[in-house]
Parts: structure tokens; sequence; C-alpha cells
């Protein structure tokens, strides 16, 4: 691991043609990502208010399942992030705060 990662030491999985339980999980993230987009932008899309909370509800789940099964994977070291350097934070912060000046303008 290089120092600007952040993880856990990794679960061992068989290797080969079979899917393992990284290559599943790894796949469900993948899924509810993209579901979370999708109903997203079927909540801006929604004909009326109880349209719009019935999928904010699904949403709202497939959210905490999304993080739940982001943490396990974290957890498991199959999920590494990377660390920021701090110049590069600030930038985006200081990128970020005139474009909501500007907004606000």
């Amino acid at each position: 691991m290089n120092n600007n990662q952040i993880s856990n030491p990794k679960t061992s999985v068989p290797t080969g043609i079979n899917m393992n339980d990284k290559d599943y999980i790894t796949s469900l993230l993948t899924c509810l990502k993209d579901m979370e987009k999708n109903y997203v932008i079927a909540m801006t899309e929604a004909s009326c208010e109880n349209l719009y909370e019935q999928y904010n509800n699904i949403f709202q789940n497939l959210s905490k399942l999304q993080r739940e099964v982001y943490e396990l994977m974290f957890r498991k070291g199959w999920y590494c992030l990377e660390k920021a350097q701090s110049d590069k934070i600030d930038q985006k912060y200081q990128m970020l705060n005139q474009e909501y000046k500007d907004l606000s303008n």
C-alpha cells in the first residue's frame, strides 16, 4: 500500500474464472449506485408529490444499503480511498465557493 491510499488489509478471495465474494459485492455496489442515479432522475421528473415521495423513500433505502455495502467492502480491504492533498482541497473549496458566490449575486 502506498502512502496516498487509505485501506484495510485485504480479505483474500479465490482467484480464477468463477466469481468470488469480492466480485459479487462489487457487482452489487455498482448496481446500487446505478439505481440511486436513476431514482434521482425519477424524482426530478415525478409528476406529483405523492409519486415524488414514493421515489424518495425508495432512494433513501437504496442509499442506506449502498453505504452498508461500501462499508463492508472497505472493512474487507476491497475498496481503497486516496488521500487528497490539502492544497488540492483548498483549490477545490475556493473554486466552489466562488461559484456559489456567483450564483448568489
